[in-house]
This record gives C-alpha cells, structure tokens and sequence, in this order.
C-alpha cells in the first residue's frame, strides 16, 4: 500500500454537549438574588436588536444570560467585558429587565468567585 495516507475530507469533532450538572450555578442564583428582574426575561431579543456594542461586536444579553443560567462561567467571563453599559437596551426591554444592573451584578459576582 501507498505511503501517504487517503484523506476523505471528515474530521472527528470535539464532543459539543453541555453537562448542565458539572457547570456553577451559584454565579446564577446569586445574581438572580441580586435582581430579580432576571427571572422576568423572556429571551425575546428586543436588548440585542437596539445594543449599540452588538452592532461593532458579537455581543448579544441574550447570549450573556443564556451563558448565566447554563453556568457556563468561562464563556460568560469573556462575553460581559464587551458591553459597553449604555442602557439602551434597558430602555426598550419589555418585560422591564434591568439590564444595566444585572450586568454589573453578573460583573460584581465574577470577581468574589474568580478575583
């Protein structure tokens, strides 16, 4: 046989699963304790439509409480120094959200758990 190998054009994938169980959801319920207004999102993506750094940027608060709730604390760490804090997004949510606040309480709770 040849020497060189036959490639096929497939490569083996990292596993992408999420075990919800082995992520910190402490992160989550202490911000949720916090602020309330948390558990009020819905997810509708009215914050992301109007955010002025997801318009430079692949920011998304959608992103950043999916990321919060998943316990997800690495990914989270790297999405929430993108914003930029101008409340735009808290002006139009319909549920009320504070998003300003939450965003600082997701801040304030990152560095007591990782300082």
């Amino acid at each position: 046989m040849d020497k060189k190998a036959v490639k096929f054009g497939y490569v083996v994938t990292r596993d992408r699963q999420i075990d919800f169980d082995a992520n910190d959801h402490s992160i989550s319920r202490r911000v949720a304790d916090a602020e309330p207004s948390l558990n009020l999102c819905i997810s509708c993506g009215t914050c992301s439509a109007t955010c002025s750094a997801a318009q430079f940027t692949d920011f998304s608060l959608r992103k950043i409480i999916l990321l919060l709730r998943r316990g997800e604390i690495k990914s989270l760490e790297k999405e929430i120094s993108k914003c930029m804090l101008c409340g735009k997004c808290q002006l139009v949510c319909p549920r009320n959200v504070s998003t300003r606040n939450l965003i600082l309480q997701i801040s304030k709770a990152l560095t007591t758990v990782h300082p």
